[in-house]
């Protein structure tokens, strides 16, 4: 069985893709030998330097509305959470985020938040045109949900490079156990398609131990993402938030986020893949071993202060310290104890070398 794992990864290597079964056997092959598990993050992080030496590439992470029209029933900020003290950052707020991330060396800007009517397609062009004329140098990247073709159209127009919209689960069941009715993944699928061929740098990614997945829910998962290729990837382990219906399911596991973060480098050895704020908060060495793992991206958060406790998206979610730009500093020099070096850049997706 081991030659054939082994095989499997080779056969990943050279064509980006495995069957379910293929990603299944892997999985619990990964999961279950630690030894195994290890020659898949050597494999990995060859690539990673391959591809990116030792570089971290650190995008400013704005969270600029925790309103949501949607009720994900995971979600800490989802509509019917009548504990949440909501917020909107104004257009000046949010430049004033970006020139302070600028002035610290970010040349990516990650505009997040809930799926926010006030925040319409006039307010959003103005806004990502302003940002292109202040910092024309910078990169933008878009994470705000499901829009119409025509609004993502715009925003690509207005400047926008980049848009990250996880898929959460491809699998129809676990996906509708996730969401409610109206939230079809379909839609979701539809959007991220669109998102490809209008040409954004497109994102999606899933949760690690969401209640219910299986591995043979993320054996799914990992065969769509060979075939959708996307240019970033974001995972991070499950945690439950204390207001919703999982409040006491289990979190996701660190292992096996680490052994996808592997994987997902395998498949796509060119992909733009942070090391997520989930996985800081459930690790406090959780960047240091996602690099490790093959990650390559870090988003500290750039939201004013004030607000950052009220965009709990999970319980005890970080984002002071080496989480908050203002730490980049202390984000640097845990990196570079890790033999990694935090780079001012834009970070685009390379090209694929043959």
């Amino acid at each position: 069985m081991a030659s054939t794992n082994s095989t499997y990864i080779d056969e990943l290597r050279a064509h980006g893709r495995l069957s379910h079964q293929q990603w299944l056997v892997l999985l619990i092959a990964a999961q279950n030998n630690p030894a195994f598990a290890e020659e898949i993050r050597v494999c990995a992080h060859a690539i990673r330097e391959r591809y990116f030496g030792r570089t971290v590439y650190i995008r400013g992470l704005i969270e600029l509305s925790n309103y949501c029209r949607n009720d994900c029933f995971y979600c800490g900020i989802r509509k019917s959470n009548g504990e949440v003290s909501r917020y909107r950052l104004s257009l000046d707020e949010i430049l004033g985020c970006c020139q302070v991330g600028y002035d610290l060396g970010f040349r990516t800007f990650v505009l997040q938040g809930g799926e926010d009517a006030w925040f319409n397609d006039d307010r959003l062009a103005e806004l990502v045109a302003a940002i292109r004329t202040h910092h024309p140098d910078s990169a933008i990247t878009l994470s705000l949900g499901e829009r119409s073709r025509e609004s993502y159209e715009r925003l690509f127009a207005a400047g926008a490079n980049r848009y990250l919209l996880r898929h959460e689960a491809v699998n129809t069941e676990l996906y509708a156990s996730l969401h409610p009715a109206r939230q079809r993944l379909a839609t979701r699928l539809d959007c991220l398609r669109n998102l490809q061929a209008i040409g954004f740098q497109t994102g999606a990614g899933f949760m690690v131990g969401a209640p219910g997945q299986t591995l043979a829910h993320i054996a799914e998962d990992m065969v769509f993402l060979g075939d959708f290729r996307p240019a970033m990837v974001g995972i991070g382990p499950f945690i439950p938030q204390h207001a919703t219906r999982y409040a006491h399911e289990p979190a996701g596991s660190v292992d096996l986020t680490l052994i996808l973060l592997s994987l997902i480098r395998i498949m796509l050895p060119n992909v733009l893949l942070p090391a997520t704020t989930a996985l800081g908060t459930m690790d406090p060495q959780g960047h240091a071993k996602g690099m490790r793992a093959g990650a390559n991206v870090v988003m500290p958060n750039l939201s004013p202060a004030d607000v950052r406790g009220k965009y709990l998206l999970y319980d005890n979610k970080m984002s002071f310290g080496s989480e908050a730009a203002e730490g980049l500093d202390t984000l640097r020099q845990r990196m570079a104890a890790a033999g990694y070096e935090v780079v001012v850049a834009r970070g685009d997706q390379p090209p694929l070398q043959i």
